[in-house]
């Protein structure tokens, strides 16, 4: 059973910032700990407890950390890779075995359970085969257990270091894209929340308000786990970053009264043609924006992105329980027997996507020749 934890204050000094006739108070921080690895265990922030409870559990297993993934008390794509590493690293200090060959049939359950929890973000995938590269490294060269755990345990710690500083990157590269003031509009919760600290696409906007711009946030409520309205004016409001919630169906009429200047969200898997898979309800704001003349950006580490998968109609999209359609609060809101369709994510085809900011910098259509420049710009560097 996973155990619930104190509350864990942050300080709130911080400096006068107006918007749009809202005043507000920017606060630099330190950052929101969605995840942080223990002595005991790893321990999450609860994002279904939010935004009027903040709370924490400790997963004490790597079985308890895949119920947490599932569960979504930890959710958004970085977040979720660096937590499965860390539920190897957990599940790897924890094995009954006494030697590395002893335990290589365990690691693969591990692996197997953790990487079975979310489908649709890529993320998971990638942090579970860096632990198994890892893994088939140190077995080869007939490393010790106790040394498989230690450098298992650095791996999923320098992911998550890495995770805030390409979070960071990510925020310099898309500030300079937002407007100097105006509405930015985003969906679902692609911020700390979504990460190990700071976040993409409010990675982004956060970049944005250091540099001194004066943007405000609208933020979709993102029907029907609610990120946007629990999670994104959570994080924003601590920040005193002015802030809207507004419901799904409200962006068009926003974006006619020339409210919104741009749109910024975050993926969970990026295919090689530049489509992207997000929060399902991306799709059709990226329609509205493009036929309102607005731009749209995704913002998410390279990690996110999967050569593999040529196109969005191959990436899987997971299909969550019917019970987040059918019961808000406990309650039940349709009638017995309805037939329920919950998809977690859509795919917004590359066409509606003015550029993908990425810690390496921004991508630009066509996707497929951006990356492979990119790509190549960067094995040259390295030489």
């Amino acid at each position: 059973m996973l155990s619930h934890l104190s509350r864990k204050n942050r300080g709130k000094d911080g400096y006068p910032f107006s918007c749009c006739g809202f005043e507000a108070i920017y606060t630099e921080r330190a950052m929101i700990l969605t995840l942080e690895w223990t002595s005991d265990g790893v321990r999450f922030i609860d994002q279904t407890k939010l935004p009027l409870e903040e709370s924490y559990v400790l997963a004490t297993s790597y079985e308890q950390v895949a119920d947490v993934i599932v569960t979504m008390v930890v959710r958004g794509a970085p977040a979720i890779g660096v937590s499965a590493a860390m539920g190897v690293a957990l599940g790897a200090k924890q094995t009954p075995a006494e030697t590395t060959e002893e335990f290589a049939p365990e690691f693969e359950r591990i692996c197997a359970r953790l990487a079975g929890t979310r489908p649709t973000a890529v993320n998971l995938f990638w942090a579970i085969d860096r632990m198994k590269a890892l893994f088939a490294k140190l077995r080869g060269a007939g490393a010790s257990l106790a040394e498989v755990q230690k450098a298992l345990l650095d791996e999923a710690l320098a992911m998550y270091d890495q995770d805030i500083a390409d979070c960071k990157a990510i925020g310099q590269h898309g500030g300079p894209l937002m407007p100097e003031e105006g509405g930015v509009l985003t969906h679902c919760n692609a911020g700390a929340l979504a990460t190990c600290g700071y976040g993409t696409a409010l990675g982004v906007i956060r970049g944005a308000v250091e540099a001194g711009k004066q943007v405000h946030v609208y933020a979709d409520e993102t029907r029907p786990f609610l990120q946007g309205a629990r999670l994104t004016a959570w994080e924003l409001m601590e920040d005193g970053i002015p802030t809207t919630v507004i419901c799904d169906n409200m962006s068009a009429s926003l974006m006619r009264q020339g409210k919104i200047q741009a749109v910024v969200v975050g993926a969970d898997r990026i295919a090689a043609n530049g489509d992207a898979a997000n929060k399902i309800g991306t799709y059709s704001v990226a329609i509205l924006a493009k036929e309102h003349g607005i731009p749209f950006y995704v913002a998410a580490p390279w990690s996110t992105i999967d050569r593999a998968t040529l196109t969005g109609d191959a990436i899987p999209i997971e299909e969550r329980s019917a019970v987040e359609v059918t019961h808000h609060g406990g309650k039940q809101l349709t009638p017995h027997g309805v037939g329920i369709c919950n998809p977690a994510f859509d795919v917004t085809p590359a066409k509606y996507i003015t550029g993908i900011i990425t810690e390496r910098g921004v991508l630009r259509a066509p996707y497929e020749e951006s990356l492979r420049v990119m790509e190549s710009s960067l094995v040259e560097a390295a030489r």
